[in-house]
């Protein structure tokens, strides 16, 4: 039985319609995203903690949308200006329930949902596959940062609601294009804020942890032109799906700077290219160091984050 008291949106995916004397081939050429970044640099990042005053802490994240060069004519809107935007609320630690077993450290419980409005294809309101995989992705990369042994017999829920994500590949594209749609490319970006934004409601919950964690991704893209199809690939730095023709594989990773560590990574594409690397031939080494170097770049904006809110509360 229907639920009568719901109106759903549309299952597949929609936009506005474009009047235009141009035909529609045009447009889809002429409005690709272009990456204006150099390779090595990321994108602007905004980070507030605080932002639920219900919850223990909270946390709310903002990636840059990629830039589209509107070169058919005056007032038609991009299409493609999707970004990323999280938020996340952290409840406890708290006591679990009576009847729950002993636990001599803190039950760790990561919940990743996509908002029905996310990306161009509509979501559903269960959480399907790719959602879990976020979920206990982020559980791992969190379970080596939390001291659990100070909280015994508790639990901690780390909740984020994805209100915008990376799609997997510009809309203008054609499905089943070369390895443009072999994988879920913008889970990559999804599961780096993830991190991010969760250690940040995790440090504003006060909870102790060994060090502030962040979440780095680079990626091996190839261009559109038949050359650069037949190279081996260029390595970048907070790769936007939408902004490359062909990506080849991709890499993220969670990141102590302080204890130099990695709590969890992923590998995701075809590498391929062995033990030996040039600068024209990436390995999977490369990959990982330009992996954690954009886990940098994402450390100093969550620090300057938390300094700024803890100078905000000496001020009160």
């Amino acid at each position: 039985m229907s639920d009568r008291r719901r109106v759903n949106g549309p299952s597949g995916g929609t936009h506005t319609p474009i009047f235009s004397k141009y035909l529609a081939k045009d447009v889809k050429e002429l409005n690709r995203p272009t990456r204006v970044r150099a390779p090595n640099v990321l994108r602007k990042m905004f980070l507030k903690t605080g932002v639920t005053p219900s919850a223990s802490g909270s946390a709310y994240l903002e990636m840059e949308p990629p830039r589209t060069r509107n070169a058919i004519g005056p007032g038609l809107a991009s299409l493609s200006t999707s970004g990323l935007k999280l938020t996340c609320t952290v409840h406890g630690p708290r006591p679990l329930p009576k009847n729950a077993p002993f636990s001599p450290h803190i039950i760790l419980t990561t919940h990743v949902k996509y908002a029905p409005f996310a990306t161009r294809k509509r979501r559903g309101y269960i959480r399907d596959s790719s959602e879990r995989d976020l979920g206990v992705h982020l559980e791992t990369a969190l379970r080596g940062v939390i001291i659990g042994d100070r909280w015994p017999k508790s639990g901690v829920e780390v909740i984020i609601t994805i209100l915008e994500g990376e799609e997997d590949q510009w809309w203008g594209d054609d499905r089943g294009r070369g390895s443009i749609s072999a994988g879920e490319w913008g889970m990559m970006s999804v599961l780096s804020g993830c991190i991010t934004v969760a250690s940040a409601a995790i440090a504003d919950a006060g909870i102790d942890c060994v060090d502030v964690i962040s979440g780095g991704v680079s990626a091996v893209v190839r261009g559109s032109e038949i050359s650069d199809r037949l190279s081996p690939g260029m390595l970048v730095l907070d790769p936007v799906p939408s902004e490359h023709e062909e990506i080849v594989s991709a890499c993220i990773v969670a990141y102590l700077p302080g204890r130099d560590e990695i709590t969890d990574i992923w590998v995701k594409g075809d590498i391929g290219y062995g033990s030996q690397s040039s600068e024209d031939n990436p390995s999977y080494e490369e990959l990982t160091d330009n992996a954690v170097q954009a886990a940098l770049g994402s450390h100093r904006v969550l620090v300057g984050a938390l300094k700024e809110t803890a100078a905000l509360k000496l001020a009160r």
